[in-house]
């Protein structure tokens, strides 16, 4: 299957705040039939060590026509705040996942009660 996968964020939206909610649109085009579109509000991790993740919401799209535009909301959680560190950051996105195949599209965003990443200092030791 091919074809193009989008998500734009109402506004440029990139500074979220917990509670508000963080709303756009997914747009598809497809030669074929996809068969199903699912949408993934999470957290993950970048940095040393393991990479941890964590779902907070999903939406399926079912029975997709081949080309389609779609509006979604989430509500925000509470947490954990985006952050960056010396050794990890913890980064959320809203995600666009079409199967069968491999086509993913990605928007990432902060969440805090600024709406800016929480810097953490380096600390001596």
């Amino acid at each position: 299957m091919t074809g193009t996968l989008d998500i734009e964020l109402d506004g440029g939206q990139t500074e979220c705040r917990p509670g508000e909610d963080l709303t756009g649109t997914v747009r598809w085009l497809f030669d074929d039939r996809p068969d199903k579109v699912e949408l993934r509000l999470f957290w993950y991790t970048r940095g040393k060590g393991d990479e941890d993740t964590g779902l907070a919401e999903n939406l399926t799209f079912e029975s997709p026509a081949p080309s389609e535009t779609r509006t979604f909301r989430f509500a925000l959680p509470n947490g954990p705040y985006s952050f960056s560190g010396r050794l990890i950051s913890l980064i959320w996105a809203v995600e666009a996942v079409a199967e069968p195949g491999d086509h993913v599209a990605r928007v990432e965003f902060t969440l805090s009660p600024t709406g800016r990443e929480v810097m953490l200092g380096n600390r001596s030791a």
